[in-house]
């Protein structure tokens, strides 16, 4: 059995209150398997499985969080948004109270972590403009209506799809690899045991999604399924 390392602060004094909390390291430890093996998971299960079935005109109206056809890529986008708020305040509270950066493999792989996220949230900024033949106010007769960096292709485009899908695992690899070693730092058995259950249940859950063929090609769910597109056009015979 794994025992608590005795370099681990349990009180701390704040001095302009002059005076000694306890600290409840399972409330930081809580926070973050709550953040990394079930917000996180989540929000990467719902863009995966959640994007609706391609059709001929693809999504009309503007990428928006108060249109429902995009509540997908909004639950996506702010869920994930929230996990790094919630982490990088979760590593400001720990720094704290530990009184610095303790060098140990949790604290480096959760500095890791939260350094990766903030990247994506940076990465995710810089992915340009959506476009498209039928999308918002493009007039289909128009080509010059329809440019866009996801519609078109762009390098740019490509190079944050890249990026942002692969760095994403990575990133949650790095989390797990934190929570994992954190847990042996400072044991918690019954969430032991709910870190070791999750991953099996979202793979039976993404296992009965992938038998029911849910998981619909992007962008063809958003700028429709005809050849004319050009990412269509480029992947005639895939």
């Amino acid at each position: 059995m794994f025992e608590k390392m005795p370099h681990i602060k349990e009180d701390f004094y704040i001095g302009f209150l002059d005076r000694t909390i306890n600290i409840h390291w399972n409330y930081h430890a809580i926070l973050m398997v709550s953040i990394w093996l079930i917000l996180v998971p989540i929000c990467i299960t719902i863009i995966r499985f959640g994007k609706p079935r391609p059709t001929e005109f693809g999504l009309r109206r503007q990428v928006h969080i108060k249109h429902p056809e995009w509540w997908w890529f909004s639950a996506h986008k702010y869920g994930l948004s929230l996990a790094v708020f919630l982490t990088l305040a979760g590593v400001a509270v720990a720094l704290t109270v530990s009184r610095g950066f303790s060098g140990s493999v949790h604290s480096i792989l959760g500095a890791l972590t939260a350094i990766l996220a903030v990247v994506q949230i940076v990465a995710g900024l810089l992915r340009g403009t959506h476009g498209g033949k039928y999308y918002n106010k493009a007039n289909p007769d128009d080509p010059t209506t329809w440019q866009g960096d996801h519609y078109s292709r762009t390098t740019r485009r490509r190079i944050f799809e890249a990026y942002h899908k692969t760095a994403g695992y990575f990133t949650l690899f790095c989390a797990v690899g934190a929570i994992g070693s954190g847990l042996m730092q400072y044991p918690m058995p019954l969430l032991a045991k709910i870190v070791f259950i999750l991953p099996f249940l979202y793979l039976a859950f993404w296992v009965v999604m992938e038998f029911f063929e849910r998981r619909y090609d992007g962008y063809r769910a958003v700028h429709g399924y005809g050849a004319e597109h050009p990412y269509n056009k480029e992947r005639e015979y895939l």
